[in-house]
Parts: structure tokens; sequence; C-alpha cells
């Protein structure tokens, strides 16, 4: 019977994982790209052996469908540059709700690429989830117009996240989930460390409480974080986690509050929470799409 509550609890801490994400950041006296950077770089060395281990008790992986977890980890390291980078301009609630603004952009995707249908219940979500979005942006332009880049950073992070999620729904028919992400991480760390360098963003001389950030963003956020997700989505369907998943940007409000002392106004707390429920009315209408589809 406990066994059942398992996935649920995986995707509690998954959430709370992902939702200190800002507050590793910020907390770090470092470029926004080298925290990014090290979070992968970490990670993907700890993981190391146990892809090892999986390379020797699994088929080996086509060398055709390498491109998927390739593209991916490109994907990934703008994603997290991008992201990264805004919160040095805007609210850590404000780059979570943006930057969680993907599934629009993965909808959007399906229709205009893939000539998916999508339902009136889409389109009726998407323009409330923009309406809350500008709501948000708006208010932080109104009140510190430098603020702006940080959102439109934040946004632009969302579409790359998008990528990554569309990439990946191809690659995962063709391997397993944890060399793929291994993989995926492989990319990306090289992917930063040629972004960094092309920015002159140096790789050393951080303090002591800079690097123990960079080990805990890397082990809370993308090991812990990403695991628990990915063990949920196995034991979940995607119509329980994906709208739960929309809960990151309220906790990560919730958070930024005691943590880094940032008290969203009135309006940004009407906008997100407006947004939120249009990108929850998205993901909602496009599952609903998706499992009508005719099978492949």
């Amino acid at each position: 019977m406990q066994n059942k509550f398992v996935p649920y609890i995986a995707l509690a801490v998954g959430i709370s994982a992902l939702s200190l994400s800002a507050m590793f950041v910020r907390w770090a006296e470092a470029p926004g790209p080298i925290t990014g950077f090290y979070r992968l770089l970490i990670s993907t060395i700890l993981f190391t052996p146990l892809f090892i281990r999986q390379q020797k008790q699994l088929e080996p992986i086509d060398k055709k469908y390498l491109i998927f977890p390739l593209l991916a980890g490109i994907f990934t390291a703008f994603d997290f540059a991008f992201w990264n980078s805004s919160l040095k301009y805007t609210t850590a609630a404000n780059a979570t709700l943006l930057g969680n603004t993907s599934p629009l952009w993965v909808a959007l995707f399906a229709f205009f690429i893939l000539r998916e249908k999508l339902r009136g219940s889409f389109w009726f979500g998407l323009f409330i989830a923009l309406a809350g979005a500008a709501l948000v942006m708006g208010s932080d332009f109104l009140l510190h117009p430098t603020l702006g880049l940080g959102d439109l950073m934040a946004s632009a992070a969302a579409i790359f996240y998008a990528s990554y999620q569309l990439t990946t729904q191809r690659g995962r028919k063709h391997i397993d989930p944890f060399r793929y992400i291994w993989l995926i991480g492989v990319s990306a760390t090289f992917s930063m460390f040629i972004m960094n360098l092309s920015l002159g963003n140096s790789f050393t001389g951080y303090s002591t409480q800079t690097w123990v950030i960079f080990f805990v963003t890397a082990i809370v956020s993308q090991m812990i974080g990403y695991l628990a997700i990915s063990y949920a989505l196995g034991h979940l369907p995607a119509s329980v986690v994906s709208p739960t998943l929309i809960g990151q940007p309220i906790l990560t409000a919730i958070l930024a509050i005691p943590m880094l002392g940032e008290i969203p106004n009135p309006i940004q707390w009407i906008g997100g929470a407006i947004a939120l429920a249009g990108i929850y009315m998205v993901n909602q209408s496009h599952l609903q799409t998706q499992e009508e589809l005719p099978n492949a």
C-alpha cells in the first residue's frame, strides 16, 4: 500500500529540488553561465560510473540516434545560460514563471510544424497565459525598466527548454532514460564550456561558498531534481505530472520571500496566478489532444 505513494513523494521532492535552483544561482558569486556549466559538469561526472555500468548491461546505442541527445544537450546549454543570466536582472519568481512557459511553445510547435489540431480550450488557455505573463513583465518594466531584459531572457530560456522537450520526445524512443540523460549532460557541458569561453567568463577564482553552491546545485537541482521527476514520470501519467510541475514557480515565489527577501507586488501575484491557470489549461488541452491521436 505504501509503494503507491512513492511516485507522489518523488514528484514532490523533484519539484522542491527544482524550485531551489533560482536560490542557488542568486547565491553563487559567479556569472549565470558558469553556475550552469558546473551544475552540468559535476552532475555528469558523478553519473559516469552508473553510465558505464549501464553500457555493460544494455545493448549498444545505435550511433544514428546520438543526434537527439547531442541536440538536446545544446538546447539545455542555451536554456541554462539564458535562465541563469536572467536571475541577475529579474526576480526569482519571474524567472521561474517565465521559464516554465515551455508548454506553450511545445504546443504551438505541434500546431504549426506537426500540424496537430488543437482544441478551443488550448487557444483560450494560451490567451490567459500570455495575458498573465504580460501583467508580470509589464509590472516589472514599469517599476524597474532594466528588469525587462531578465524577463526576456527567461522567456528565451523557455523556448530552448521546449526545444529540448521536443527533441527528447523523439530521442527517448531509441535510447534508455539514464544513458540519454548522461549523453545530454556531456553535450550540454561541452556546449556551455564553449559558450563561457566565448563570453570571456573565468572558470576559476571563485570563493569557497560559491564552489559549495556549484556542488549543491549539481546534486540537488540536477541529480535529485531530474531523477525524481523521471521516476515519477515512469509511474504516474503525464496528465498528473505536467500540471503538478506548474507548482514550481509558486514554490519558488514563496521560498524567495524568506530566502532572497523578494516580495512580489500585488500585480505580479495576480499576473502569476493568471499565467499559471493558462499554462495549466494549455497543458491539459495538449495532453487530451495527444491521447486522441492514433498510435503510430
